[in-house]
């Protein structure tokens, strides 16, 4: 089963007084890089986060946002900015002299303010519990990465199947050619013969020279050995198709391969039949290397 490059994938996970919640997102690449973004809390985790995606991952560009609060019922996501308190108090106390009133500026003043409170970032009471946080945040990845899986793996299906159809088509355009091959080289026997007799009458037509010019021409036209060689990578295309590790290099090595055996096909055909059915081949092929390049 092929896998596609592209993928979305979220995981959560909550203990000791911490919550993580990472994202994935995945797009084509020719080989795997992992970009990660997290709190500096856990900044020294970045390479392991790294490692445990590749381990998973053969190909594709993916980024991973990692973020971790703290849990509990005497846990508030914000604290006090002093500084902006101490603004606002003066600033109270100005506009009540210039006012001209009387009174203390009271709590209640400051709470219509909301600046006075900024969020917490989790690293600021993290110290001496990384490796808490850390665990909680690798199984909170576990789960992305499944996930992540999980969708590459669905959107490889469809991927499979239309590699599959094109395999298909181009086995069933090879066989026309290998159908028309043989009468080519009759007609093109046909065609020396009386180009010969033409030029030189039957009298001076040498058959032995004849039919060793034949042969000559036989084995330029000849194009058994592309179409035998072409067929093996087609039967090795679908047994790599058939298989659990990744393939994408795998297959654009293929196509290449059976792109060189039809261009040869080609090149020897000297037949409007044979060079059309290539052409469709190429065609089936550029289409089979677009796809590659969403393979993992």
């Amino acid at each position: 089963m092929i896998a596609s490059m592209t993928g979305f994938g979220r995981g959560s996970a909550e203990a000791d007084g911490f919550a993580a919640t990472v994202e994935m997102r995945s797009v084509n690449s020719r080989f795997c890089e992992v970009s990660v973004r997290l709190p500096r809390v856990l900044s020294e985790y970045e390479g392991e986060i790294q490692r445990l995606v590749k381990q998973a991952f053969a190909r594709g560009r993916i980024n991973v946002n990692v973020q971790l609060t703290q849990t509990g019922d005497d846990v508030l996501p914000l604290r006090v900015n002093p500084e902006a308190a101490r603004a606002y108090a003066r600033l109270l106390e100005s506009a009540r002299d210039a006012a001209g009133l009387d009174g203390p500026v009271r709590l209640e003043h400051l709470l219509q303010f909301s600046d006075i409170f900024i969020p917490v970032e989790a690293e600021e009471d993290v110290t001496g519990r990384s490796e808490q946080a850390w665990a909680v945040v690798r199984a909170a990845l576990e789960t992305a990465v499944e996930a992540l899986r999980a969708m590459r793996r669905q959107e490889g299906q469809a991927l499979q199947a239309e590699l599959a159809g094109r395999i298909d088509a181009i086995e069933t355009l090879l066989e026309a050619v290998e159908a028309q091959a043989p009468a080519r080289v009759e007609q093109a026997r046909r065609r020396l013969h009386d180009r010969l007799e033409e030029l030189l009458g039957d009298d001076r037509l040498d058959a032995e020279r004849l039919e060793f010019e034949i042969a000559l021409l036989a084995d330029k036209l000849d194009v058994t050995e592309e179409c035998v060689r072409l067929r093996s990578h087609l039967a090795l295309f679908r047994e790599s198709l058939a298989g659990d590790e990744p393939v994408g290099r795998k297959l654009n090595f293929l196509a290449q391969e059976m792109n060189r055996e039809v261009n040869t096909i080609g090149s020897k055909a000297n037949d409007a039949t044979i060079a059309h059915l290539v052409v469709r081949m190429k065609e089936e092929l550029e289409k089979i290397r677009e796809q590659i390049e969403n393979t993992e």
